[in-house]
Formats: structure tokens, sequence, C-alpha cells
């Protein structure tokens, strides 16, 4: 049995049954209880018997009938008073084949067909008293009674095993048509239940996945734009190679062309491993500062080269947990870049400072800007800015996109804004509050 749903419904009316056959064995026993030995049925058998002794003794057969009549119409059922033979002393009637049947001892039950059988013994056993009546025990007796509390039971239980299968079929309806490529395909369940959070994690699931593949289809047409022109400069400088006058240098062209090419699948790489990141041990905290200190010391050197100085304010230590790698290559993504476009012997100027529970590290160049427009766009795959900012500068338009992930990863946020002149990147990362120290105080200004 495969469906869910009619393996509720079994099992619940599996359990309905059991309940009724559970519910007769109770009412049998609660009434073996009252009827039994010392029960107040029981003494009223021997306050009867004594009666019928009485009767019969003073006033004979024909009273004795008549007080019988009258109890069986007051307590219900037949009784019998009878001799050790059997013969019944009120209508003479012989009862010893039923007499026989059962045993007189006080308390005793006893089943006769659909009846009951229970009777007393006089003390010189000279007389006994049989009473016959009705069994409690049948089941058509509590039916009336228990079928209409079966049907509701049984009406949740329908209703129960719907609310549990409907979702779920909702959810394999979605699972499959994601599977066959309806990237849009949810639940979008209301439950708050197991199930309802279930189908919430689908949706994540499915949010998450269609994200990437819509990320990883959007790369490859850019990868694949991308890769037109250096080859063709390489094919064209191959060509070179055998037809030109000065080899030497059409080599070397080749070379240049071949080297662009491997740095652009390197940071190719680079973007694909900030998306793949494994996740870091969350409990490690670094200092930011630190890291930064690292990144200005590798990048003063081609500062210098480029006549460009580096000016770090750190106005307090920052503290984050994540990984220091990827937090590594996120600044030095943004601060090669900012030296990239500072104009000659321009400098870049780098601030670090902690607020409201948030680190900030800001970096600004005083080159010529971006368009307001491009702002946000800077930090998409392959973009490039036009005039300065093109692929003549070194670039392959992955950097930013490389820093945009790895801040997002550690739960922070990025942006760019005109500084009037030049460009300045912020970089926002929540702070580990257990360990932010009180603001350090730096000398403004320390060129490096």
């Amino acid at each position: 049995m495969r469906s869910v749903y009619a393996k509720i419904l079994l099992w619940c009316f599996a359990t309905l049954a059991l309940s009724l056959i559970a519910m007769v064995m109770v009412s049998r026993f609660a009434l073996t209880q009252m009827v039994g030995k010392d029960s107040f049925f029981d003494r009223i058998n021997v306050l009867l018997l004594e009666q019928a002794i009485a009767t019969y003794e003073t006033s004979g057969s024909a009273v004795l009938a008549a007080q019988i009549e009258r109890a069986d119409k007051v307590v219900g059922g037949e009784h019998h008073l009878i001799d050790p033979s059997g013969k019944d002393l009120a209508t003479g009637e012989n009862l010893s084949a039923l007499a026989r049947q059962f045993h007189f001892e006080k308390g005793a039950i006893q089943d006769v067909g659909d009846r009951i059988a229970a009777g007393v013994e006089s003390k010189d056993k000279r007389y006994r008293l049989l009473v016959m009546a009705d069994s409690p025990y049948q089941l058509r007796i509590y039916l009336p009674y228990y079928l209409p509390i079966l049907a509701a039971v049984a009406l949740l239980c329908w209703m129960l095993a719907a609310r549990i299968a409907s979702p779920l079929r909702d959810l394999t309806r979605a699972v499959e048509r994601f599977g066959r490529g309806d990237l849009a395909a949810r639940v979008n369940s209301r439950s708050r239940d197991e199930i309802g959070e279930l189908g919430a994690a689908f949706d994540r699931m499915a949010e998450r996945i269609g994200t990437l593949l819509t990320a990883e289809r959007r790369l490859l047409q850019d990868v694949s734009h991308e890769l037109r022109s250096p080859l063709a400069r390489m094919s064209f400088a191959a060509e070179l190679v055998r037809t030109a006058p000065d080899r030497e240098a059409a080599v070397a062209r080749l070379k240049k062309e071949i080297q662009r090419l491997t740095d652009l699948v390197g940071t190719l790489l680079e973007v694909t491993r900030s998306d793949g990141e494994p996740s870091w041990d969350a409990s490690e905290v670094h200092s930011v500062n630190g890291l930064l200190s690292d990144v200005v010391d590798d990048c003063r050197l081609e500062a210098e080269g480029h006549g460009r100085r580096i000016e770090l304010q750190e106005d307090s230590q920052v503290n984050v947990q994540g990984d220091p790698e990827l937090l590594r290559r996120a600044l030095e993504n943004v601060l090669r870049n900012a030296i990239r476009y500072s104009p000659d012997k321009g400098s870049v100027d780098i601030t670090i400072g902690a607020d409201g529970g948030v680190g900030r590290i800001s970096i600004r160049d005083y080159g010529r800007g971006v368009p307001e427009e491009s702002l946000t766009r800077i930090f998409e795959p392959f973009f490039r800015v036009d005039d300065s900012r093109t692929s003549s500068t070194g670039g392959v338009g992955l950097g930013l996109t490389i820093t945009d992930r790895a801040i997002r990863m550690h739960h922070g946020r990025i942006w760019a804004e005109n500084a009037h002149p030049g460009l300045r990147i912020v970089l926002e990362l929540p702070l580990d509050t257990n360990k932010q120290s009180e603001s350090v105080p730096v000398s403004p200004g320390a060129s490096l």
C-alpha cells in the first residue's frame, strides 16, 4: 500500500475496531462487577429468596406465584423458586434440566444462550431462587450508543487523513514540476506544522537552486561572450607568428593574450570558489584590522609603483566571525581597484571602525567615479564602466563580484557611492559582540 491517505484511514479504522472491542469488554467487566458476589443485585436476590420461602411455607403456591409475578414486573427478568430436584414451587414446572446447568453459588453469573442466569441457595439447601434475564452483554444493546460516536470519530479520522495527505500531494506535485524544469514551482504552504515546515524548506531550496541556476546560465553567457575577444586575438596573434616579419614581437603578443586568457580563467575559478565555499567554523573570530593591514602591506609596492599612496585610519578594533581568506580576497579586490583607478600621485583613503553592531570599512579613490546609474551594476559579473574603467586597465570585471559574494556570505552588505571626486566602496560586516573591544584610537591619516 503506497498511499499515505489509505494507510492513515486503515490505521484509524483499525483503531476504531479495537476501541469498540475494548469498550464492549470494559462494559461487560463493569456489569459483571455490578451483578457479582456481594453486589446490590446479589443482595436483592437473597432478600427475594427469603420472602419467597416465607410466602411458600405460610401461604402456598398460589400466593407465591402472585409474589413472583410482582417481582418479575418490579425487578425485571424471571424469578423461579425451585426445590433441589428442579421443580418450580409456584407453577409446578420441571426446570431440572436448567437447574443442572447452573451452579447455585452466591454471586455466580452464567450465560444461557442470549440470556444470563443468576441465583442463590437457602442455607438448608431446600430452596433455590433462579433468576433469568436478557443478557446485558449483547452488542445490539450498545450499538445505538456506539454508532454515533464511531461515525463522528470516523469522520474526524477521514478529515485528519485528508489534512495530512493533501499537503503531501501538493508537495509531490511541486517537486515533480520542479524536477521537470519549472523553476518557478513552489508549494506556498500556509500550514505551520511539520508538513508546512517541509513545504517551506522545499520553497527555500527551490529558490536557492533557481537563483544558482539562473546565475550559472548568466555566467555561462557572460563567459562565452568574454572569451570571444581573447580567443580572436590569440588566433590573430598565432597567424602573426607564422607570417609577420618580426616574429619575436608576434610571439610576445601571443604570450600576452595567453596570459590574459589565463587571468580570466583564474578569476572565473575564484568566482566559482566564492559561490561554493565550504562553511567555515562560525566560532572562529578574526580581526579585520589585522587582515586589512596585511592587504595594505601586500598592495603598498603596487601603489608606490604607480606613484600613489595609501592612507589608513583605524577608529576601532573590528572582530568578525568568518573565513579569513574570503575576507582577505574581498578587501584586496576593492583596494587594488582603488589603486588602479586613482590618478597619478593620488591617494587611496581607507577607514575602519565600528558602529551599531557592525564593522564598517570604507575604501575611497580620487578618480573620476562612475555614473550614478552604474553604482549598483559594478558588482555584476563582467560589468565595466565606459571610459577609464575598461578591460584595457587589466581587469576582467569580476573583482567586485567576488567581493560582493564574499561579504554576503558573511551576512554583510557592500555598496558604492561617488565621493566627488572619486568612488567610495563601503563594506559592512556584523561584529562578534562577545569579543568586540572598545574603540582603539589611532593617529588619523597614517600614511603607508
